[in-house]
């Protein structure tokens, strides 16, 4: 009853759509016509900068941390594992904006896994800040950290929902970033630009989308 109790609580905090939020309130637009029209951090960040996107991802990292942190403190890694998990469910398609499009689930997820196993988490959150600064792609980062969390968690001999979860969380992330996949093989991936190289407001990412692909 509790461990539910928690799952729902989960929920609840991965459907709060901070890049929708806090956009519409500080910009007076709908960041899902922005950009690639993701409403996580990495789009809000390309599109109005830092001082936005910074933000989002906090927050988005704060969703998965803390219903994962509590349930795993006060019930178990397993409680802590299926409250991630329905912070990153509430992230991809949040109660919030009537179950539409959410985000792809990288930073609740991150956030989720320094909850439940902060090593893996804090070595995941590595391989990505590594791969981002080496070649500017938020997406490939993103896959390569969250494949090497299972790997991680086997290797620390986290108990086996942390390891289940990151198989399980790694196969999402890979699903949700399948057309980034398919413009990283193709070589028409968007490479991530800093301040002062795209105009705020502007459509930074035209590549994030497939041809014909609906922003929402």
């Amino acid at each position: 009853m509790v461990t539910a109790l928690f799952v729902v609580i989960g929920y609840v905090a991965g459907s709060m759509p901070w890049g929708y939020w806090l956009v519409r309130a500080f910009k007076g637009v709908d960041i899902r016509t922005q950009g690639s029209g993701n409403i996580g951090g990495t789009n809000v960040w390309r599109v109005y900068g830092w001082r936005l996107g910074l933000p989002v991802v906090l927050l988005d990292a704060a969703k998965g941390f803390a219903p994962a942190l509590v349930a795993t403190l006060v019930v178990s890694h397993l409680a802590g594992v299926l409250a991630g998990g329905a912070a990153m469910l509430g992230h991809w398609r949040p109660l919030f904006l009537r179950w539409q499009r959410g985000g792809k689930v990288v930073a609740t997820c991150g956030g989720a896994f320094l909850g439940v196993a902060p090593v893996v988490g804090g070595i995941g959150a590595g391989v990505w800040i590594a791969v981002f600064l080496l070649l500017r792609y938020a997406s490939l980062a993103s896959i390569l950290a969250a494949l090497s969390a299972p790997v991680i968690a086997a290797l620390l001999g986290e108990p086996w929902p942390v390891i289940a979860f990151a198989a399980a969380a790694a196969v999402a992330v890979v699903v949700l970033h399948r057309a980034n996949i398919a413009r990283l093989r193709s070589g028409t991936e968007s490479r991530f630009k800093f301040r002062g190289q795209t105009p705020e407001g502007s459509d930074p990412s035209r590549l994030e989308r497939l041809p014909g692909e609906p922003l929402s």
